[in-house]
């Protein structure tokens, strides 16, 4: 069995009723008196997200019964059995009743199994789900350790992630898939022509870096994933108020989303030619760090002017797009903790996403509500350009005081000319409170989605 969470036989298994509240009363009447009656003692009616343990007449545990929402589809979470694990004593358990969707009723039991615990001791529990019928355990596993592996990084502070941490992590993905690895660092990012990473991460102790690793046969279709991979966000001379600097762990949350999408991948052998890059740098303050006002050249030529410093993310990003544009690939994806604009705009559970394709983005959308990945396309709305105008250089990294997403969006797009297709998702790679299977701290946002849109275009 490829996941200790899961187990392949119902033997001494423990049924789980998955139950509406107008399901309740008949369910219930089917089970033995003492379950009954408990269940009545404790008062429980089904309400979605309670649970009860339901015991035999020894008062030995017997099975459980969890509560999920009335109504149509549309209000219910398919992550919702999630919040088992945290709850149940250790023990094999099987749904009783199917679960609207086993598939995702699986995965969420393996995310919401997840803990972080590399400073903290964790009781580690030992709840096991029996893998439902018709479920791929080998797929729904690769899923949930690549999520997990990328929201511990996420929640790795800088003092053991800096930009040579996130090296270290896609070196290791990269080599246990047989992948080919490379890395520029430091000054010879300028030697190679990428200024803007170069400029944006000068400032810290650890250089900034270019990651860069392919895979795959030459001759597949070219899929490139970008992701910003900001170790710590200090703002820059533009420096951050304390307060905004809290998460900025999670600045990395775009390279930690590529490195998730990057093992699904390679881990089921889709048959693409893969190749991810991702700036790695901490966007630090010192006496070398770049300056409101600076000109910068860019990989592509673009003069950027910089309206303020805690806008770098875009200028990094815009070296490794223009790098990726260079192959004319199939299609590039670029993950990014971006604008806080995307949140004031659709909070932090529903990332933006641009793209002019919009077969493509139809794809994104559907297989969003599939994956229970959440999305929502917002325009490339290029009037908005001109809010992007300098007077000293070709384009200002900085836009007016709305549409921040937007404008950041089309900063990027500028960068991206020869690519068949461009995807742009502005993620926030955090849950600010736990809710079943996505427990508070760092998350993976889009790459579950991009995975199955991937598979669904290549796995023929």
């Amino acid at each position: 069995m490829p996941h200790a969470l899961l187990a392949t036989s119902a033997e001494n298994s423990l049924p789980i009723w998955l139950v509406t509240e107008n399901a309740w009363s008949t369910v219930s009447a089917q089970l033995p008196k003492a379950a009954q009656g408990f269940a009545k003692a404790q008062g429980f009616e089904g309400k979605a997200g309670s649970h009860c343990l339901l015991p035999d007449a020894d008062g030995n545990l017997s099975g459980v019964a969890f509560g999920l929402p009335n109504g149509d589809a549309k209000q219910r979470d398919p992550f919702a059995v999630g919040k088992l694990p945290s709850v149940l004593p250790d023990g094999i358990y099987r749904f009783e009743t199917e679960a609207p969707n086993p598939a995702l009723a699986t995965l969420a039991w393996l995310l919401g199994s997840y803990g972080f615990s590399r400073y903290r001791k964790r009781h580690e529990k030992s709840v096991r789900l029996v893998v439902p019928n018709g479920v791929d355990a080998e797929e729904v596993t690769r899923i949930a350790d690549a999520v997990a592996a990328s929201r511990d990084l996420v929640n790795t502070p800088t003092s053991d992630l800096g930009p040579d941490g996130i090296e270290a992590a896609a070196r290791r993905i990269a080599e246990r898939h047989g992948a080919s690895f490379t890395s520029i660092v430091g000054d010879d990012l300028l030697k190679q022509n990428f200024p803007m990473i170069h400029a944006v991460g000068r400032a810290s102790a650890t250089p900034p870096r270019l990651i860069d690793f392919t895979w795959g046969k030459a001759d597949a279709p070219r899929i490139t994933l970008v992701g910003k991979g900001v170790a710590f966000d200090t703002g820059g001379l533009d420096i951050k108020p304390s307060s905004s600097m809290l998460l900025m762990r999670k600045d990395m949350g775009g390279a930690a989303a590529t490195l998730a999408l990057a093992d699904m991948i390679m881990g089921a052998k889709l048959p693409v030619r893969l190749r991810v890059l991702i700036p790695a740098v901490e966007n630090s303050i010192s006496s070398n760090a770049f300056r409101p006002g600076d000109i910068l050249d860019s990989r592509k030529g673009i003069t950027v002017e910089i309206g303020n410093t805690d806008a770098e993310g875009r200028l990094i990003l815009a070296d490794a797009l223009a790098l990726a544009d260079e192959e004319s690939p199939d299609l590039i994806v670029d993950f990014a903790t971006l604008t806080g604009a995307a949140r004031v705009a659709l909070g932090p559970e529903l990332p933006p996403f641009y793209t002019d394709d919009d077969a493509l983005a139809a794809d994104i959308a559907r297989h969003g509500a599939e994956q229970n990945d959440p999305v929502w396309r917002m325009p490339l709305w290029y009037p908005y350009q001109s809010q992007l105008d300098s007077k000293f250089a070709d384009m200002n990294n900085t836009g007016g005081p709305m549409g921040g997403s937007i404008t950041a969006a089309l900063f990027l797009r500028r960068f991206v000319e020869s690519a068949k297709a461009h995807v742009h998702f502005d993620i926030f790679a955090w849950n600010s409170a736990t809710k079943p299977a996505r427990p508070e701290g760092g998350e993976v946002q889009a790459a579950r989605l991009m995975y199955a849109l991937l598979k669904e275009r290549y796995d023929l």
